[in-house]
């Protein structure tokens, strides 16, 4: 298949994954407070998201893992790409079972002595803490085999495995209302269930398609260079994503230090619709990033570039027409959505959408160094801000400030770090700044002021019942007629038409 194709249906596939799931995630998170109380969300949410802030070592793992998948695969080396799944696979259970033994022996004092919990409900927070553990070790099991998928640019398996994981959540939250006993651990052990289907999908699927996903460790043994090269690279994209998790989930644990559980749930709540958003921009990026990796692998440099800019462009300009009629009209969106709207909410949800956005504008450039392979000094520069950022954060709030001087604070961190990929990008492939400004920001520019302009004027005008729906819809209508007319160039505008007209033409034939 041509690989624009291949991009703008696996772009596809993963945007009605993430319609779905935004709608079937943020619907389940209402029922869950409904079924649960407000302290009880907030205990889950802190213990998954103490937990969680290992979880970049997973997502560390299918990156490294999916760009040697890919980078050898563009090379047609597949013996090569055998012996990488095999080592790829032994680190993963390695891992797994050592952090297991981690968790458990840290358990009493994590949930006793660091997290604020109510004491009568101590003894439910160690049961969700086990569950909350499988669960991760489940998540770093399916790693190397959603690599695979993603490194075949299936992405359409994963998006219909994965709205079917939404939809088992959904089910899961109406029941929790049938059940008489402690609705937060039946909640969990459902989750479990639920990712444990996942697991065997990926696994199952991955072992009968691909002649690479090869358990024979006699034919393919671990090699120590094969592991120092795996590992070596997900190091420094493990830095990466510390500094990242350590930013949000250190947050969470921040705040329930100094406000307690309740400021958790509003916190909590907030990393929900980032994670509905965000799913727009792993669309993308799942759907570009195999064809980056392989562009390297061939050598062809300036194409991978230009794949490079276009992800960042497609990225922001989605982001843009997404999240900001969403921040504007937040307050309206979290009444219609939850029937009960913690404190700090819009301020979280806001803060953390913008902070997503800026990220956005130089996207591409992060995918393009991780095809490269030379993440030391990049990681060491680019992530460092977000690790002092909790240091910082904990003397603000000793110093009595305000829970928005935090999250502007973090705001600017993610701001600067973006800017400073566009200089660091120059050194280290040489592409100039000018190209990146005139491919990427200059053309979003546009986007971004008419859609401020536009959502803020509906947003002002629209007084009715659930008018933001109507806000959102206007808004996003005019960001795509500016799209049209402002972000995409002649040759994408060109490729655009021919793939609608080549569609036309086959439904006029059928």
């Amino acid at each position: 298949m041509d690989p624009t194709k291949r991009i703008i249906i696996n772009t596809f596939a993963q945007y009605i994954k993430a319609i779905s799931n935004i709608g079937l995630a943020l619907y389940s998170t209402r029922v869950v407070l409904a079924a649960l109380t407000t302290s009880d969300y907030g205990i889950y949410s802190v213990i998954a998201g103490v937990v969680g802030m290992l979880g970049f070592i997973t997502n560390a793992l299918v990156i490294t893992t999916q760009r040697y998948l890919s980078f050898y695969n563009g090379q047609q080396n597949i013996e090569h790409v055998k012996r990488l799944f095999t080592n790829s696979l032994f680190i993963h259970l390695m891992m797994g079972f050592s952090f297991l033994l981690i968790f458990l022996v840290v358990k009493d004092t994590i949930i006793e002595g660091f997290l604020t919990i109510d004491p009568e409900r101590i003894g439910a927070a160690k049961e969700v803490y086990d569950i909350v553990v499988f669960i991760f070790i489940t998540t770093i099991l399916s790693s190397p085999f959603k690599a695979m998928l993603i490194a075949h640019e299936n992405i359409v398996y994963i998006s219909i495995v994965e709205i079917l994981e939404s939809i088992f959540k959904l089910i899961l939250a109406f029941l929790l209302f049938f059940f008489s006993g402690d609705r937060l651990v039946i909640y969990a052990k459902g989750l479990a269930l639920i990712l444990s289907f996942s697991l065997m999908a990926f696994i199952l699927y991955s072992y009968s398609q691909y002649k690479e996903c090869t358990f024979n460790f006699k034919k393919y043994p671990i090699e120590s260079k094969c592991v120092k090269q795996l590992s070596g690279f997900a190091g420094w994209t493990t830095y990466g994503m510390v500094a990242g998790v350590l930013r949000n989930q250190g947050t969470a644990v921040i705040l329930n230090h100094f406000f307690g559980t309740i400021v958790n749930a509003a916190y909590g709540i907030a990393s929900q619709v980032y994670g509905a958003v965000s799913f727009f921009s792993s669309s993308l990026l799942n759907a570009m990033n195999p064809q980056i990796m392989k562009a390297e692998g061939n050598h062809s440099r300036e194409h991978m570039l230009d794949l490079a800019c276009k992800e960042s462009k497609f990225s922001t300009a989605l982001m843009i027409i997404i999240s900001i009629p969403m921040m504007i009209e937040m307050p309206r969106i979290l009444d219609f959505w939850l029937e009960e709207v913690p404190e700090n909410t819009v301020l979280f949800c806001r803060a953390i959408l913008l902070a997503f956005l800026l990220d956005q504008t130089t996207l591409g450039l992060h995918s393009a160094i991780q095809a490269i392979g030379k993440l030391k000094t990049y990681s060491l520069i680019m992530f460092s801000p977000k690790i002092l950022y909790l240091p910082i954060t904990m003397f603000m709030l000793y110093e009595k400030s305000s829970i928005m001087m935090v999250m502007i604070l973090y705001v600017v961190i993610e701001g600067l770090v973006a800017i400073m990929r566009i200089p660091f990008s120059r050194y280290m492939m040489g592409i100039s700044m000018r190209r990146y400004l005139s491919s990427v920001i200059y053309p979003i520019v546009p986007l971004a002021a008419t859609t401020i302009f536009s959502g803020l004027i509906f947003s002002r005008l629209l007084h009715f019942d659930n008018s933001f729906i109507v806000t959102v819809i206007l808004t996003g209508v005019i960001g795509m007629i500016v799209v049209w007319n402002f972000t995409l160039d002649s040759n994408e505008q060109a490729y655009v038409k021919n793939i609608v007209f080549k569609g036309k033409k086959r439904y006029e034939k059928n």
